[in-house]
């Protein structure tokens, strides 16, 4: 049975909500480019449930999350699935400007997103080794 984790007992990375885009789509500006891997896929947990989410670089080269999808190619191609991070954030009534937190749960792999002052438990989840999680990347298309 795997591990479950609170929000208190993992590193927290501050993010910014932030506009982006003609539309003016939200996106989380991670603080810490060193806390997320840059142009992967990576699984996010919001509200207790878990997605995928494309780790892309904002205009200043600074690492952001746009969305959380149902699976690993509906995070590399937003404009086909339901956005559950725009959502969640929609539901929670947070502001552009207003910090989220961001829960490394499994570095480079897993992370839960929160509002502040708010708590969250994560199920711990290993990393595949790369040769597994390769061969999952060609498969997913």
């Amino acid at each position: 049975m795997a591990d479950r984790v609170t929000s208190e007992g993992v590193r927290t990375v501050e993010t910014t909500l932030e506009r982006y885009g003609p539309t003016n789509r939200p996106q989380l500006r991670v603080g810490d480019p060193d806390a997320v891997p840059v142009g992967e896929v990576v699984r996010l947990v919001v509200d207790g449930t878990e997605y995928r989410a494309c780790v892309e670089s904002n205009a200043d080269g600074e690492p952001a999350l746009r969305g959380a999808f149902e699976t690993p190619r509906l995070a590399r191609t937003p404009g086909e699935g339901e956005n559950h991070l725009r959502a969640w954030l929609d539901d929670v009534g947070l502001d552009y400007g207003r910090t989220v937190h961001l829960d490394v749960v499994t570095p480079d792999y897993k992370y839960g997103v929160r509002a502040p002052g708010e708590r969250a438990t994560y199920t711990a989840t290993e990393a595949p080794d790369s040769g597994l999680a390769s061969i999952a990347r060609d498969l997913d298309g």
